[in-house]
C-alpha cells in the first residue's frame, strides 16, 4: 500500500499560543481571556493569540484517509523549545519540502516511516517539532490501516509492549478558572486534578505562598464537600511554572521544603504533586536544582511529587532528567519531543528507570492529537495521560475518556 496523496490545510487548536515570558516576567496582566502586556518572546505580536495547527492527510491509494494534526505547546518559543508555530509560514514547508517524499511512499513500519520524518531537512535543519508531531502522527494511522488495526495496537505490536486492559488515570487542567473547573473535575471524577495555572507570583502563588496554600485548603474542602462518594479521592497536581522558586530562591532547598511541608498538610489527606517547582533559566541549572530538591524532599520524607516540566523538551531531555532523577515525574510533553515515536520511547525510558512518567502534551493541541495521544498510553501505560485540548475540562476529558473507553470495549469484543 502506497501513500497516493497529501493535502495540509490550517486549523485552529484549543487553547492560545501565549508568551510565557511577557506573562511570568514582563508583568503581563489578564483581562478576561486576553492579556494586557508587550511581547517578548520573538515572533509573538501579541502576549495572547490564536493557537495554530495544520492539519495533514494521506490518502491512501484503496482510497482511507491516515491523518494528523500539527501542533505546538501554549508557550511557544519559551523554556528551549522550537520559535512560535503558524500556519501561515509552515503550510510552504510542507508543501515543498515534505510532500514530495511521500507521494508514492509505500507504506512499511511506523518506526521506519517515523525516523524518515525525523531526518527530513528543511533549509539545512530538522523540521518543527509540530511538523513532526503531526507528520507522525499521520504515518502511524497510515500504518494501523495498511494492517487493519488499531494505532495502539501499531504502536505495541512494533516496541513488544501490551496495550492496556484498563483506563489510564486521566488529569485534567482548569486554567485560570481555577474553582468553577475544579468542581466539574470533582463532579465528572477526575482521578487527577486541578493545575490550576500557578504562573504568577504575586497574584497565584503569594509572595510567601499563602495565596496557593489557600487555594489547597479551598479545594480539599470542596472535594469533600461535592464529591460523589467518600471513597473519591484524586491526587492533587499543581502546575507552578517555576514560581515557587522564584518567591524562595531556586537554590534555597530548605525554605522551598519547609513550604511544601505546609502544602502537604493543607491538602491532607489527599495526595500532593508539584509541577515545575524551578525554573532557574536554562536547562543545566534547572536539572541541577531540581534534581537537589528532589534529594532533599526524599531526605525530609516529604509525602510530595515534584514533576519536571519546563526545559525537559525532548527524548535526550527526558533520559537526562530521568537519570539525574530532577524530579519524582517527568511531563512528557508530546508536541515538544516532535515526532511521537520519541513520546513512545519516553514513557518507555521512564518506567525502565523507576520515574514517573507524566503522558502531557498542551491545552493548544487538537481533538486528533489526543486521539492519537490516547492509543500512545494506551500502548505505553504511563502514569497518567493528559485531558486534552483546551482549558474547560468538558472537551478534553471527554476525547480522551471516549478513546480509551472505545480501545477497551473493540479490544474486548473482537481481540477475543
Amino acid at each position: 500500500m502506497k501513500i497516493k496523496q497529501m493535502i495540509v490545510s490550517p486549523g485552529r487548536t484549543g487553547f492560545f499560543f501565549d508568551d510565557y515570558q511577557a506573562i511570568r516576567d514582563g508583568g503581563a496582566k489578564a483581562d478576561g481571556a486576553n492579556y494586557v502586556g508587550s511581547p517578548m518572546t520573538p515572533g509573538f505580536q501579541r502576549v495572547r493569540q490564536a493557537g495554530e495547527s495544520i492539519s495533514i492527510q494521506f490518502i491512501l491509494d484503496d482510497g482511507q484517509i491516515a491523518w494528523g494534526d500539527c501542533a505546538a505547546v501554549q508557550y511557544s518559543g519559551a523554556g528551549g523549545r522550537d520559535p512560535l508555530f503558524l500556519a501561515a509560514e509552515f503550510i510552504p514547508v510542507l508543501e515543498k519540502s515534505v510532500a514530495p517524499l511521500f507521494i508514492d511512499h509505500e507504506i512499511t513500519t511506523f518506526k521506519q516511516m517515523a525516523e524518515e520524518v525525523e531526518n527530513v531537512k528543511h533549509n539545512g535543519k530538522p523540521l518543527h517539532t509540530a511538523l513532526r508531531y503531526g507528520l507522525t502522527q499521520a504515518v502511524l494511522d497510515a500504518v494501523s490501516k495498511k494492517n487493519r488495526e488499531l494505532m495502539c495496537e501499531t504502536i505495541a505490536r512494533e516496541y513488544g509492549t501490551k496495550v492496556s486492559d484498563k483506563m489510564i488515570a486521566i488529569f485534567t487542567q482548569s486554567g485560570d478558572a481555577r474553582y468553577d473547573n475544579a468542581d466539574k473535575m470533582i463532579i465528572k471524577g477526575s482521578d487527577i486534578l486541578p493545575h490550576a495555572l500557578i504562573n504568577n507570583v504575586e497574584e497565584k502563588l503569594g509572595k510567601n505562598g499563602e495565596i496557593l496554600e489557600k487555594y489547597l485548603v479551598w479545594l480539599k474542602n470542596r472535594i469533600i464537600e461535592i464529591r460523589v462518594n467518600e471513597n473519591y479521592a484524586p491526587i492533587i497536581h499543581i502546575d507552578v511554572y517555576g514560581t515557587i522558586g522564584k518567591a524562595f530562591g531556586y537554590d534555597n532547598y530548605d525554605a522551598i521544603c519547609n513550604y511544601f511541608e505546609r502544602l502537604v498538610k493543607a491538602i491532607h489527606p489527599f495526595k500532593l504533586r508539584i509541577e515545575g517547582p524551578i525554573d532557574a533559566g536554562t536547562h543545566e541549572l534547572t536539572v541541577k536544582h531540581l534534581a537537589g530538591l528532589t534529594k532533599m524532599v526524599d531526605d525530609r520524607k516529604i509525602n510530595i511529587e515534584l514533576v519536571a516540566d519546563e526545559w525537559c523538551n525532548t527524548l535526550a531531555d527526558v533520559k537526562e532528567f530521568a537519570d539525574k532523577r530532577a524530579g519524582h515525574m517527568i511531563q512528557i510533553k508530546t508536541p515538544d519531543l516532535g515526532g511521537i515515536h520519541n513520546t513512545i520511547e519516553a514513557v518507555l525510558y521512564c518506567k525502565s528507570k523507576d520515574i514517573g512518567s507524566y503522558q502531557g502534551g498542551t491545552c493548544n493541541e487538537t481533538d486528533r492529537s489526543a486521539v492519537v495521544s490516547v492509543h500512545i498510553a494506551m500502548a505505553t501505560n504511563p502514569v497518567q495521560v493528559l485531558a486534552k485540548p483546551g482549558m474547560g475540562v468538558d472537551e478534553g476529558f471527554m476525547i480522551v475518556y471516549n478513546e480509551m473507553q472505545r480501545i477497551l470495549a473493540y479490544r474486548k469484543a473482537v481481540r477475543k
